[in-house]
């Protein structure tokens, strides 16, 4: 199963690398597309989801990785919370 890496920008400037187990995440996110935090995570958790599931279709198994990416993820949005409309970019995907 092909995986991907893809980076994004939280709103404080910051970079991070996240997982996918699956290309699916290239149908949800755009590189150099800046997205509302809320549709963000929307995204990456429909993404992530199907990436996972994917994962135990075809292994019997989740993706334990999606998963923790998905939190990762949703556990660092947080930190947003009193940010006016914060925003995060997709910077690149590396296959």
């Amino acid at each position: 199963m092909p995986e991907i890496t893809f980076d994004i920008r939280w709103p404080d400037d910051t970079s991070e690398s996240c997982y996918s187990p699956s290309l699916v995440v290239r149908e949800h996110l755009a590189v150099g597309a800046c997205y509302p935090l809320p549709e963000f995570l929307a995204r990456c958790r429909t993404a992530l989801t199907i990436a996972s599931d994917r994962v135990q279709a075809k292994y019997g198994f989740p993706c334990a990785r999606a998963q923790s990416q998905l939190q990762r993820i949703e556990a660092r949005a947080t930190g947003f919370a009193d940010t006016p409309d914060p925003v995060v970019q997709v910077i690149a995907f590396r296959d």
